[in-house]
């Protein structure tokens, strides 16, 4: 494991010596992972249809089995879990006890205009309410979801309004939206194509709907999820994304420049930014979650304050 730096920026942001190390193992394949307030770290391990817990005291826990094949998950500013999940093709927000484990639920969305969505795969949640995912068919697949047809003739990218909670499309263009975050100010949504290998940036309106698309980086890996593809993502405090791709993580500024590659040993799925000062990133990476120290911190959002 070693740290690229394709430009000395890189260098500021994290130390190019770090050490990353695996704080949980023996899974098939770790997703979703999301860092919450209390001190712990919740993920998925999605061919064994289960959610776990992981913090410095316990180490790894199951808090739930089955769990519908749930990959991406976010918090909301009252630390209710929004949960991506395959097999039901539904996107969840469950009420969470003090440790972690699930009090109730609730559905927000499974159809649009009468079709039942692909997969939702990842979400992020604006300041303002509104929640934003994207919806590709990988949970319509055997191992990551079960194995159906699609009803949808789209891959798209949602928002559900905070005011009327009306599911909106504000994206349809893409082949395989998959990883999703905003820029520091929530004025920028990026949104990456796993197919396309690129991640694109979209002008965020008054009212919630996105435009001005355009590609800001190009390349990442060649569409082959076994050499790294651009899946799960992240903003930092500064507006640089960091997304998977080849060989582990990608950092790019929020001008495009590639500035470094952070390598580890197996497939990246996602990551998240973790730890009292929101400075650690936590990285599932196929049977394992690493940890690193980063120069930086993620970029902040409503339940992180």
């Amino acid at each position: 494991m070693s740290v690229v730096v394709k430009d000395k920026a890189m260098s500021g942001l994290v130390d190019p010596g770090v050490d990353i190390e695996a704080v949980a193992t023996g899974f098939s394949f770790t997703e979703g992972p999301v860092w919450h307030p209390n001190g712990y770290l919740l993920f998925s391990d999605i061919p064994n249809d289960a959610r776990w817990k992981w913090s410095k005291q316990d180490g790894p826990i199951e808090v739930l089995n089955p769990a519908n094949k749930c990959n991406g998950m976010a918090l909301d500013s009252e630390l209710r879990l929004l949960i991506c999940e395959h097999s039901t093709s539904s996107l969840i927000r469950a009420h969470l006890d003090i440790n972690g484990e699930e009090i109730s639920r609730e559905v927000l969305a499974t159809h649009y205009r009468g079709q039942e969505l692909n997969s939702p795969n990842d979400v992020v949640i604006r300041s303002d309410g509104g929640i934003y995912f994207t919806d590709p068919p990988y949970g319509r697949m055997k191992v990551y979801g079960k194995l159906r047809k699609q009803e949808m003739t789209l891959q798209g990218v949602y928002r559900i309004d905070p005011k009327s909670n009306e599911l909106l499309l504000v994206a349809d263009d893409f082949v395989m939206p998959n990883g999703i975050c905003f820029s520091p100010d929530e004025s920028i949504l990026y949104i990456n194509d796993s197919e396309l290998c690129h991640v694109r940036a979209f002008d965020v309106t008054g009212d919630g709907l996105l435009i001005n698309g355009r590609v800001l980086l190009d390349g990442i890996g060649t569409g082959n999820s076994a050499d790294g593809i651009p899946d799960g993502m992240k903003c930092d405090t500064h507006g640089n994304i960091w997304v998977t791709g080849p060989r582990g993580l990608w950092v790019i500024s929020p001008v495009g420049k590639h500035l470094g590659v952070i390598e580890i040993p197996e497939h990246v799925g996602n990551l998240a930014w973790g730890g009292r000062d929101w400075s650690e990133l936590y990285i599932p990476s196929s049977t394992s979650v690493y940890r690193m120290q980063t120069r930086t911190s993620g970029a902040l959002c409503g339940y992180m304050g």
